[in-house]
């Protein structure tokens, strides 16, 4: 709810959209806008959210990431090569490309939400995983 309140937000008071890889890649130089404060508060509140939650519910956060490096390497670089070339990330065509009933968004949403179902059948069924 929060995700998209914040999205909403941002459309409406900025005309931005609120994709996180185009936020967190421009927190690099060169900083060519003067937004690099309100970027560095957006990825903060990501990071700062479940903390406050867990705080405020007594309820630890739990983590399910592999410990596996190479692993999280690996899938760290595939992230940021479907972002670049799909011209955004999933909260960017998800969240915001779909609320806005772009097709182009249609479309890489489709594409990133059937790779998930595969990866999980291939890893689960075939893989035995």
């Amino acid at each position: 709810m929060l995700i998209g309140l914040s999205a909403a937000l941002l459309v409406l008071l900025e005309g931005r959209i609120a994709g996180i890889s185009g936020i967190a890649v421009r927190l690099l130089p060169p900083w060519r806008d003067g937004l690099f404060a309100q970027r560095l508060a957006f990825v903060a509140g990501l990071v700062a959210a479940p903390l406050l939650v867990s705080a405020v519910t007594g309820t630890p956060v739990v983590q399910t990431v592999s410990a596996d490096l190479a692993l999280m390497a690996v899938a760290g670089l595939l992230v940021g090569c479907g972002s670049v070339w799909g011209g955004g990330c999933t909260s960017g065509h998800g969240v915001c490309g779909m609320a806005r009933l772009s097709p182009r968004s249609a479309v890489a949403t489709l594409v990133f939400m059937s790779t998930g179902f595969l990866t999980v059948l291939v890893m689960r069924h075939v893989l035995g995983g």
